[in-house]
């Protein structure tokens, strides 16, 4: 094993190992934009769709930074499937590249760059982050972006990369806020290795400035609103231990956050980092926020972006081992790898992306991929609706409200709604409850996502007037848990009392 030791020189990546990195990433972007408009928009895209809609410095789900891209993309491109998911394409494509540069800083040839950035572009987190634009698209790319910078302040000791490092967590506390248990590695690991003398650098407390102050906009709008968002994560949270959602952590480490041929090198990684003085500090700043999310029972894949770390680590400690043994041994050792590595990664894109608009393929996928099965029937949805009020006489029409019960429903009336000329939907989800309800307010609703008796509840003179499903029978939460949809008089209380206890958090 290499001296981890020994001061190592600077390297600068030779032109064909960059154009390697950039085919890459270049390739899976491609493949990115030809599937990505296959079915239709994911639940959680209309949320963030609709929050693009009304910026402001926060939501009640998350920090303003994912709302403002998607403001930007429907601004250049229209409700488009394909071009509104392009900054999650693009950030994962930049994962990419840096994963192949950290190898490339680590002391990494072509071969290392080379797996650390396939052992990332065929991980299966990764590949999801690509088909939809979700807040962790964007938390995964700001992780590594800080990664980086670190490695580069403990190969250079030139502190000056800890601008870099505040800028990514900046924002990175402006896209999702469980970075916070990153920067406890951060700064965990500073304390416990020879990192510890930065905290003595000017450079080192600007860049902590230079975070705090990106995201103080949104803790400013966290204490107008009386840090909802940390009451909102509290009900999420506990909804998730309820449901089993935070069963399995370390066993996804393995099945989700990587490609389970690229494992040995995470673990090759993560020891050469342990034993290196150097650059010890990656290594806490993977294993603390391993033990805080095992500890808080997180998501399994909230501690994906730790891995393009190792994974880099791993493979510039593999391509130095190669070439200490013989050249058949070698050669054998390789092809097994990157065999698996890209057979792994196949089989991930086959259930991950929407390769194929009909047949097995298809089935193969919706079988066995949740979040597909969620992009299918809201075009039909706000068809339906439309076509419940076009039956209404004209002096109903005329004083008419939609009433949604989550943000998928509440979004897609939004967003496909202008279409069909219905009105801007009455929500209590998350953001949308902020917004309010319309004045003078309707008379006549048009309620989704609630049974029978939910409906009766909330409004007199309800009945059925339509179904809510998709005409290709694709099982997914609307067609299965909301399937009614119910036209109804007035409110049974006054729209301020109701509305003061109707935030629904989701």
């Amino acid at each position: 094993m290499p001296n981890a030791t020994a001061r190592q020189p600077e390297t600068v990546p030779h032109r064909t190992e960059t154009w390697i990195l950039l085919i890459i990433a270049g390739s899976v972007a491609l493949l990115h934009l030809i599937t990505n408009g296959r079915y239709g928009f994911h639940r959680d895209e209309f949320q963030f769709l609709s929050d693009a809609r009304h910026l402001d410095w926060g939501f009640v789900a998350y920090p303003p930074l994912t709302p403002f891209l998607e403001h930007i993309g429907l601004a250049f491109f229209g409700v488009s499937l394909v071009w509104l998911r392009l900054f999650s394409v693009l950030a994962q494509s930049l994962a990419i590249l840096v994963s192949g540069l950290m190898a490339s800083e680590l002391g990494g040839r072509r071969l290392a760059q080379g797996a650390a950035a396939l052992a990332v572009a065929l991980s299966p987190l990764p590949l999801f982050e690509g088909t939809e634009f979700q807040y962790s698209s964007f938390d995964y790319l700001w992780w590594i972006l800080a990664a980086y910078c670190v490695i580069r302040v403990l190969k250079s000791d030139d502190a000056r990369w800890w601008l870099g490092v505040g800028v990514a967590l900046g924002l990175g506390l402006l896209t999702k806020y469980s970075i916070v248990f990153y920067i406890a590695g951060i700064l965990g690991g500073m304390a416990l290795t020879g990192a510890r003398r930065y905290f003595l650098s000017k450079w080192f407390w600007a860049g902590f400035s230079v975070a705090l102050l990106l995201f103080l906009p949104n803790f400013l709008w966290q204490m107008r609103h009386e840090f909802i968002s940390y009451q909102f994560l509290q009900h999420i949270h506990a909804r998730d231990v309820r449901q089993g959602r935070a069963d399995g952590f370390l066993v996804d480490q393995i099945r989700i956050c990587i490609n389970v041929f690229a494992a040995p090198l995470a673990i090759a990684g993560l020891i050469w980092l342990m034993r290196s003085r150097r650059y010890r500090l990656i290594a806490w700043m993977y294993l603390i926020p391993l033990a805080l999310f095992f500890l808080a029972k997180g998501r399994g894949y909230y501690l994906a972006a730790a891995y393009p770390m190792l994974l880099a680590s791993g493979a510039t400690v593999g391509e130095q081992w190669l070439a200490t043994i013989a050249r058949p041994w070698r050669l054998a050792i390789q092809n097994i790898f990157f065999t698996g590595l890209l057979a792994v990664g196949i089989y991930a894109c086959a259930i991950i992306l929407p390769l194929a608009p009909d047949g097995p393929l298809r089935q193969f996928a919706l079988a066995r991929n949740g979040d597909l099965r969620e992009e299918f029937g809201w075009e039909e949805l706000v068809r339906t609706v439309a076509g419940i009020r076009d039956k209404l006489p004209p002096e109903q029409q005329a004083s008419l409200g939609i009433v949604t019960q989550n943000y998928g429903e509440q979004g897609a009336i939004e967003i496909l709604g202008p279409a069909y000329r219905l009105p801007v939907p009455i929500g209590a989800t998350n953001s949308a409850w902020l917004r309010g309800y319309p004045s003078p307010a309707p008379t006549t609703f048009i309620a989704l996502g609630m049974s029978e008796k939910h409906a009766e509840e909330i409004f007199t003179n309800c009945r059925l007037a339509g179904h809510n499903g998709n005409s290709q029978g694709v099982p997914n939460e609307e067609s299965e848990e909301h399937p009614d949809i119910f036209l109804c008089g007035p409110p049974r209380l006054p729209w301020p009392e109701l509305w003061k206890n109707a935030i629904n958090f989701g």
